[in-house]
C-alpha cells in the first residue's frame, strides 16, 4: 500500500484554503456535532484547548462563542489555512503551524485536545495519539472525529471497476484512492497510546451532486483530493476517468444526481 504523501497533503490544503468553508458541508455538520459533544463534559471557564488540524478556524470560532474565556490554540500543517483562521479569529487565539505527529508543545500543556476531519490524512494513528496524550494534563480529554472506512466508497468501487473495464486490472490494488482507518484501528491506537475511558462510534453523512464531474471538482476544490498519487497519466488515464464516471452513474446515480458518502468516526478518551 502506498504511503500518504504528507507534503502533498500540505500543499493541497494550502491551495484549497480560500474556498474550504464554502465546499465542506459534511465537515461543517461534524463541527456542530463536536460542539454538542463538548458541551456534555465539564468545562472550566479558563480551560486550555488545542485544536489539531484547525483549518480555517471554524471549530475554534464556535468554541469561543460557546465557551467564552477558554484559552484556545490551533495547529495546522497548511500556512494558508492558518491565514484564513487568523482573519476569522480574535488575536487572543494562538495559531501555530506544525505536524500532528510532532506537536510543538510541552508536556501537560492542555486540558482538552480536539480535532475534526484531520486524522484520516495520517498513515498511522498511534504516533499522533501518543503526542496528544503527552501534551494533555492528567485527566485531560481527547475528543475527535475523522473520516473512516466506507468514506467515498462509491468512488473507490467505481475506480476499481473502471480499471478492470479498461484492461488495467493490475492497478486496482493501488488506484490512487484514499484508504481510511476503521473504528477498531482507532480504538486500538488509542489503547496503545495509553488512553482510558475510550469510546468510539460512527455515523454516516451523505452529499449529493448533479454529476460526477461536479463531485470530483468539489473534492479537489477543498484540497481533499487523494493524498496518494495516481498510478498513471496521459490519454490512458483520461479514458479510465471517463469510464469511472460512467460506472459511478450506472451504479449510484439517480434522477436527482450522484451521492458521495462519508463514514464519520467519533472518539473520546482520557489521559
Amino acid at each position: 500500500m502506498a504511503r500518504i504523501d504528507r507534503q502533498r497533503v500540505q500543499s493541497s490544503f494550502h491551495r484549497g484554503a480560500g474556498a474550504y468553508d464554502q465546499h465542506t458541508p459534511v465537515q461543517q455538520r461534524v463541527l456542530q456535532h463536536l460542539i454538542q459533544l463538548i458541551g456534555q463534559y465539564p468545562f472550566a471557564p479558563n480551560a486550555t484547548v488545542l485544536d489539531i488540524g484547525c483549518g480555517t478556524g471554524r471549530l475554534l470560532e464556535l468554541l469561543g462563542h460557546c465557551f467564552p474565556g477558554t484559552a484556545l490554540t490551533g495547529l495546522d500543517l497548511a500556512p494558508n489555512m492558518l491565514q484564513q483562521a487568523a482573519e476569522r479569529l480574535p488575536a487572543t487565539v494562538r495559531l501555530m503551524q506544525g505536524d500532528a505527529e510532532q506537536l510543538p508543545f510541552g508536556n501537560s500543556s492542555f486540558q482538552m485536545v480536539l480535532s475534526s476531519s484531520t486524522f484520516q490524512w495520517l498513515d498511522t494513528l498511534q504516533c499522533c495519539f501518543e503526542e496528544v496524550r503527552r501534551v494533555l494534563e492528567p485527566e485531560g480529554l481527547f475528543l475527535f472525529s475523522l473520516f473512516g472506512e466506507g468514506t467515498l466508497f462509491e468512488l473507490r468501487e467505481s475506480w476499481c471497476q473502471a480499471l478492470l473495464n479498461t484492461g488495467r486490472a493490475g492497478e486496482t490494488a493501488n488506484n490512487g484512492t484514499h484508504r481510511f482507518h476503521d473504528s477498531e484501528q482507532v480504538r486500538h491506537a488509542m489503547e496503545l497510546a495509553g488512553f482510558r475511558d475510550i469510546s468510539v462510534w460512527s455515523g454516516l453523512e451523505q452529499i449529493w451532486y448533479p454529476d460526477v464531474p461536479h463531485l470530483l471538482q468539489a473534492i479537489k476544490r477543498i484540497g481533499a483530493g487523494t493524498a496518494r498519487p495516481p498510478s498513471g497519466g496521459g490519454l490512458g488515464w483520461r479514458r479510465v476517468l471517463h469510464e469511472m464516471a460512467a460506472v459511478y452513474c450506472e451504479r449510484f446515480g439517480t434522477p436527482d444526481g450522484v451521492p458521495v458518502s462519508y463514514a464519520v468516526i467519533y472518539a473520546t478518551g482520557k489521559r
